[in-house]
């Protein structure tokens, strides 16, 4: 019996008439997004076309889903909103805060110790609000959806950019910021730029050591990491339906990486299996009766030139195992080709360790392949080269692989079994303890989503690939980042030349998936009665103080925080790893803020000029000495500002501290909505060459500020230390509503004033 079977059986009754008005108003045949995005519009029956790329729609999602490191700020927030229960259906996920160190019992141990004031906050605010709640050690959150409340046809939103995951059952799922999630838990509308289309077409169908990653790292390379910004990925084709439904979600997973909207598959029956084999035949039933809902119609992928406006096609027969990195997921190297890619860049061959699992790549098919592979070290009578891990996507995966004796295979080969948490693929891996910033230079091999620098071990000199299960562990058994398992034979201890057999696994268990503590709290029918403390003491939790409207009066004088060099992440604004056991403090949290980002005139990180002393020094201490004065400041970025994780922090940080505005060549979507949601200005240059007049001792002038209106041009004033101006127009994109957020200081004060 599923969660939710009645939301899920309302939104099929509703889709068939929804979807024959937007074929109407449209005049053509849909794809399988539009048909989702049109029946789930705030008005209800769709009464007009939408332009892609253009117009600002109301959306209704049908679900909210928050991670602990985001869903404390998340509910922080809702507390304020003046509701006494969530709106939709909502789930809380404790995966971040599980440091990965020694192994899955010890580290949940250490977890639950150190961190039980904040899963005592989550769980209790989630039973106040009837919001269900998966303790530590249930899984990754976007693991966990697929299992539990995914659903094809489906909307939903969740407060991370993994969210997407959930197309692999064919949802349209978008990762947001907390403030985006507080308003759909509100019952307010959810609004979204209409998302432009990209379609993959995916022929042939995957063997041997090809994956279903693989098909994405692809894309990655073929798109770049800004290339999906406001669109969404639509994949079909028989290569499509001939792959697994976790394979879809591995694909859609890490299309966050390519910075789109979300990505998405049409229902097929690997999506039945899957539905059925985790104990939801009652969706599988519902969704089978309206089918022809759940996926393009057929003109569409017959003639997708047509319908998308940009059409990738990718043949499965010829497609080979890459590695992508490092320090970018976009550097897509064929294994093929890695030695020479490697001896090239002076890459460091030795591979220290190869990780797998994650919500990436932790499906049982992920793992019952991999572990094909590590039978075969004993067979074959090698050893592993590489230290070796798996990471779990939940308890209901990590019990059944046990079962199956999976674990027993990796534990037989020296591997470690972390908990079913993120680890190390949030940078929640004590790999060097104190000493990170100080590692050496060497090469890791992941099937996680990302490898920006510092990302999994918090050292700047490992140099982090990402691949398939299938390929990590062939290079960890091989201990080198150029062995081609297709073609390159091993020495195993008896000096004899053996060749890997290809990867062998099962798409769903044999047996059937077993668990006996899946790890699910249900919140109480009436939780009114529930008390919510938080000690005003704390360092991990701090209640909320409304954001002040940044006035046009304080936009005058603005002077510059820091103009970052080149890629600028949401980890370099606010990152990870031990920063996360702040992200309930917002002051604490604060501290942190842009450490990351290389500073543009010196070359180094947290090392910026304080324009009142002519010191240099970190950026969060200037930062406050400019608030301490009443000073706003202004942030200079590059291209796609805020890549990467959903993190709202990215946004709340620089505005409790003082930053009123981030001007840069362009954003990524989902940071770009948090810094609007915060009351802050997001803009663009009009010319990117502006950038480059921007100078260290800046002051800015919002010239034109109390004109702010929708599709007009802003002016900014730039006054350097000589006393020189510049003059530069800057583009925004903000409707009337989001210019009320900036006018009423923040998204949730508009929220707050709605509901008195």
């Amino acid at each position: 019996m599923a969660f939710d079977i009645d939301m899920i059986k309302g939104v099929y009754a509703s889709m068939g008439e929804r979807i024959e008005k937007a074929r109407e108003l449209v005049g053509r045949p849909l794809t399988l997004s539009e048909k989702i995005l049109y029946s789930h519009l705030w008005e209800g029956t769709p009464t007009k076309q939408f332009s892609r790329g253009k117009d600002y729609v109301d959306f209704a999602p049908d679900r909210v889903a928050c991670q602990d490191a985001t869903a404390q700020m998340a509910l922080l927030q809702f507390m304020h909103a003046g509701k006494p229960k969530v709106a939709v259906p909502t789930t809380v996920h404790c995966d971040h805060l599980i440091q990965a160190k020694v192994d899955a019992k010890t580290d949940l141990k250490r977890a639950n110790e150190t961190s039980n004031e904040v899963f005592d906050f989550l769980e209790s605010v989630s039973n106040k609000y009837g919001i269900g709640f998966w303790k530590p050690g249930a899984g990754i959150i976007h693991q966990v959806v697929l299992e539990n409340y995914a659903f094809p046809g489906g909307m939903m939103i969740g407060t991370d950019s993994h969210t997407v995951n959930a197309g692999g059952l064919g949802m349209v799922a978008i990762g947001v910021g907390g403030a985006d999630a507080v308003d759909v838990m509100a019952g307010m509308a959810w609004e979204l730029k209409f998302p432009k289309l990209i379609g993959v077409k995916l022929t042939g169908k995957l063997s041997g050591w090809t994956a279903p990653k693989d098909v994405i790292l692809k894309v990655a390379d073929i798109l770049t990491a800004k290339g999906g910004t406001g669109a969404i990925v639509e994949y079909f084709g028989e290569g499509a339906t001939s792959m697994s439904c976790t394979g879809k979600g591995t694909i859609c997973n890490m299309g966050a990486e390519v910075g789109a909207t979300t990505s998405t598959f049409g229902y097929d029956e690997s999506m039945d299996r899957y539905l059925r084999a985790t104990d939801r035949a009652d969706v599988a039933d519902a969704a089978f009766a309206v089918k022809e809902h759940l996926t393009a119609d057929a003109e569409v992928y017959a003639n997708p030139d047509d319908y998308f406006d940009q059409l990738i096609e990718i043949d499965l027969n010829t497609l080979e195992p890459h590695l992508n990195g490092p320090f970018t997921p976009d550097l897509a190297t064929p294994i093929s080709k890695m030695s020479e890619a490697a001896r090239e860049n002076d890459w460091p061959l030795n591979v220290e360790v190869g990780l797998i699992g994650s919500c990436t790549n932790s499906s049982y098919e992920d793992i019952s392949r991999a572990a094909s592979l590590a039978k075969q070290v004993s067979e074959k009578n090698l050893k592993m080269k590489s230290e070796f891990t798996i990471t779990p996507g939940s308890e209901q995966v990590r019990y059944t692989i046990e079962r199956d004796g999976f674990i027993k295979t990796f534990n037989n080969v020296g591997a470690t079994v972390f908990a079913n948490a993120c680890g190390p693929c949030i940078g929640m891996w004590d790999r060097y303890g104190d000493k990170a910033a100080d590692g050496p230079r060497n090469t890791i091999v992941h099937s996680f989503n990302r490898n920006f620098a510092k990302r999994a071990d918090g050292n700047p000199n490992t140099l982090a690939f990402v691949g398939s299960p299938e390929l990590v562990t062939a290079i960890a058994i091989s201990g080198r980042l150029d062995f081609n398992p297709m073609t390159d034979k091993l020495i195993n201890e008896d000096g004899e030349e053996v060749l890997l057999d290809e990867p062998r696994g099962y798409e769903l268990p044999p047996e059937g998936f077993a668990v006996e503590d899946a790890g699910f709290i249900a919140p109480m029918e009436d939780g009114s009665g529930v008390q919510v403390v938080v000690s005003p003491t704390s360092e991990r939790l701090q209640l909320l103080d409304p954001f002040v409207p940044i006035t046009p009066e304080s936009l005058q004088g603005v002077k510059l925080l820091i103009k970052p060099f080149g890629k600028c992440t949401t980890d370099h604004i606010s990152m990870a790893g031990p920063w996360l056991r702040y992200r309930g403090h917002l002051d604490n949290i604060a501290n942190n803020t842009l450490i990351g980002a290389v500073n543009a005139f010196n070359k180094q990180t947290n090392f910026v000029k304080n324009q009142l002393t002519g010191e240099y020094g970190a950026v969060p201490d200037a930062q406050r000495a400019y608030k301490k004065e009443g000073i706003r400041t202004i942030v200079v970025g590059d291209h796609n500002y805020g890549e990467g994780s959903s993190r709202e922090h990215a946004a709340m940080q620089p505005r409790h501290l003082g930053v009123a505005a981030v001007l840069v060549k362009s954003f990524a979507r989902i940071h770009e909505t948090n810094l609007k949601k915060q009351g802050m200005l997001a803009l663009t240059f009009v010319n990117e060459s502006d950038y480059d007049l921007i100078q260290e001792d800046d002051t800015f002038n919002f010239v034109d500020i109390t004109d702010f209106a929708p599709g007009k041009q802003l002016t900014l004033e730039v006054v350097h230390a000589d006393g020189s101006t510049d003059t530069i127009k800057v583009n925004h994109t903000y409707n009337d509503s989001q210019i009320e957020w900036f006018r009423e200081g923040s998204a949730l004060n508009v929220i707050k004033k709605e509901n008195a």
